[in-house]
């Protein structure tokens, strides 16, 4: 038995984050302070108030209505920056019960399985909605997102970050408490998107589901789980250009004429998989390496 949450919101989606350029910040909101030394500090802005830090108090009263981007200051002098969350800051500050998918890879799963305007995109393993909500930005209003989830707590947790971030679920999003190894409802998707811990399971399905030139995608952990999602793909026939890659994100220190790496950097989060649906049950391997 496969339950659906669908949601009648017509129009555009809110946003809130980014959207309106100079809206002033309003109390609802959910913004972020910035201190000196870079620490974010997440606040629902309500009337009447207050924040505390360790470095003094801000009244939200001395936020609401101002600009974003204003500096505001604590009665101890501290200085704190008011911005609200962009997309990035949204997915990696929530509280979570699953790993996210972090924005580096975010970024490069839309751009390498090219999800684009008007895409039907089936997702397996909702997760943190991370994905979920990467993907409705780039399928955009004339999309549709369908996302199975086997685990109800995570399911719920996920749709309550979605109407967090966009203040209502979207009318093209559906989530499902499903178990995808057991089988893809709908058809003729353009994209099948895997973040579970037996992606290979699923590929039988998503291997039906797929329209011919449709892309598959997974985000594997380990090495292991790489080899297994490919001899699949390899076994059931019908893909082609198998590709794997990882990102690395280091980010450089500016200040004056000082110029260094950071100390931190964030190294391996996962391996990004994609493969094509053939029009016929092959195989399709180009030799050598960056065919891309």
């Amino acid at each position: 038995m496969v339950d659906e949450v669908t949601s009648p919101l017509s129009g555009e989606v809110a946003r809130s984050a980014g959207g309106g350029m100079g809206r002033a910040l309003a109390e609802g909101e959910l913004i972020l302070l910035v201190d000196k030394v870079g620490r974010r500090h997440r606040v629902r802005l309500k009337a009447g108030e207050r924040h505390s830090l360790h470095s003094g108090v801000i009244n939200h009263d001395d936020l609401i209505g101002r600009p974003e981007g204003v500096i505001v200051r604590t009665q101890m002098g501290a200085r704190l920056l008011a911005v609200r969350p962009t997309f990035a800051e949204q997915v990696t500050g929530r509280q979570r019960q699953a790993q996210p998918i972090y924005p580096k890879d975010l970024g490069a799963i839309l751009i390498a399985a090219d999800i684009h305007p008007g895409a039907k995109v089936l997702e397996a393993g909702t997760g943190t909605g991370a994905l979920t909500l990467a993907v409705l930005r780039a399928v955009g209003d004339r999309g549709q997102v369908v996302s199975y989830e086997q685990r109800e707590e995570f399911l719920e947790a996920a749709k309550r970050a979605i109407v967090d971030t966009l203040g209502s679920l979207p009318a093209n999003l559906t989530l499902k408490l499903a178990d995808v190894y057991l089988g893809i409802d709908e058809q003729n998707l353009d994209r099948v998107l895997l973040d579970l811990p037996e992606p290979w399971q699923a590929v039988p399905a998503a291997k039906a589901a797929l329209r011919p030139g449709g892309i598959i995608f997974a985000h594997c952990p380990n090495v292991s789980q790489i080899q297994r999602f490919f001899d699949c793909l390899r076994e059931v026939r019908g893909f082609g250009m198998l590709e794997a890659f990882e990102l690395l994100q280091r980010g450089w220190t500016v200040r004056g004429r000082s110029m260094r790496p950071s100390h931190r950097m964030v190294a391996h989060t996962g391996f990004l998989c994609f493969a094509r649906r053939l029009a016929e049950d092959e195989l399709f391997e180009p030799e050598g390496e960056g065919f891309r």
